[in-house]
């Protein structure tokens, strides 16, 4: 049973039973999804572009995180009850992920965490005690690069348990290349390759208060003043900018090309597409340094070093002086050159599948 629940899930498991057919069926896949990220831009375009079709649909309704959990786990308990799996696979760090593992712990199926062992050590971040606690009852860990490793490890896990299979984002994005650079976005948006930046930006430090709004806005008056911005807005980033009452001064920023949330496809163009990107996402430091475009992180840390110590990837600060200064580095061709990290190769699923093979 894989259990996914939001955005980046999805991207992480394409490919299960697209190999698993391959090898000869050695398992019976199911996929349920929670519907932590339920309407359509945010999840059923992305289900349709991947040929992929949930087996089971929880269909829990949004609301605050704990009551989402809970209602997470009051449906999950059923599914599992049901379907009786041999396996657990949760993916990623969000609050999917550790309600379906510590479900399925409580209900006594075994638990294999896809992308484990990554840490920030920053417990401000929700993402980093879901991380934490998933790892915990966690069985058997699948780990995309040595970091997740050297923190397993740390925290008393037994090699035995943990397999350096790397990243099944990048097996995503190998399998639909093509589909990647025929998509149409650039001409819609009016945009020409390598001459705009790439910019998301979700995460509640940097888009729930005003005063972090108001830095973006600067930013992005300076940024537009040098190039153009193509920015895809969250729903919770558009609403609190509403709700501080500066849409007008972002709507007036010349250069500055705002779009909804947009499918797989087109996002991934525009990143092959862009000069560099600007962001604050983890998944996103993944896919440019596999794509070896600079990505500066409007973060004080990272859980994914490797995209910093192998990849393309630096960490600034959101000052925007701070930010334009290296943005100045970019542009003047100085920012650093980075490789791709160890199987980021394509192949992560087909290693995680001949692991639970060779468990049988």
């Amino acid at each position: 049973m894989l259990v996914v629940g939001t955005r980046p899930n999805f991207i992480k498991v394409t490919r299960f039973k697209e190999v698993n057919a391959a090898m000869g069926h050695p398992f019976d896949i199911q996929i349920t999804h929670t519907g932590q990220h339920h309407n359509d831009a945010m999840a059923g375009v992305f289900f349709r572009q991947f040929g992929l079709e949930p087996d089971h649909f929880l269909e829990v309704p949004p609301s605050s995180p704990n009551t989402q959990m809970a209602e997470t786990m009051i449906r999950l308990e059923k599914n599992l009850l049901e379907t009786d799996p041999g396996l657990v696979l949760v993916t990623g760090d969000v609050n999917s992920t550790f309600a379906a593992a510590f479900t399925a712990y409580k209900c006594g199926y075994p638990v294999a965490h896809i992308e484990s062992g990554l840490r920030s050590f920053d417990r401000s971040m929700p993402e980093e005690i879901n991380r934490v606690l998933t790892d915990e009852i966690s069985d058997l860990f699948f780990v995309t690069e040595q970091s997740g490793i050297d923190n397993l490890l740390n925290e008393g896990k037994h090699s035995s348990q943990i397999q350096f299979v790397g990243n099944t984002m990048i097996d995503t994005l190998v399998r639909f290349d093509s589909e990647i650079r025929s998509n149409p976005i650039p001409d819609v948006l009016g945009v020409k390759p390598k001459e705009f930046v790439l910019m998301t930006m979700h995460r509640p430090a940097t888009v729930d208060l005003e005063e972090g709004l108001k830095r973006l806005a600067e930013l992005l008056e300076a940024l537009t003043a040098k190039i153009n911005v193509v920015f895809p807005i969250h729903p919770r980033t558009l609403k609190n900018i509403e709700r501080f009452g500066l849409l007008e001064r972002f709507e007036q920023i010349h250069g500055l090309h705002r779009t909804p949330p947009l499918d797989y496809f087109a996002f991934q163009r525009l990143l092959l597409d862009s000069v560099f990107v600007i962001s604050d996402s983890g998944g996103l430091q993944e896919e440019s340094t596999f794509r070896q475009i600079p990505c500066l992180t409007l973060r004080p840390n990272t859980e994914r070093p490797s995209t910093i110590t192998i990849g393309s990837n630096e960490l600034v600060e959101s000052d925007p002086a701070i930010v334009m200064a290296k943005v100045e580095e970019v542009l003047g061709g100085n920012f650093k050159h980075g490789q791709i990290p160890p199987y980021w190769d394509g192949k992560s699923t087909e290693r995680i599948l001949e692991v639970l093979k060779g468990l049988l």
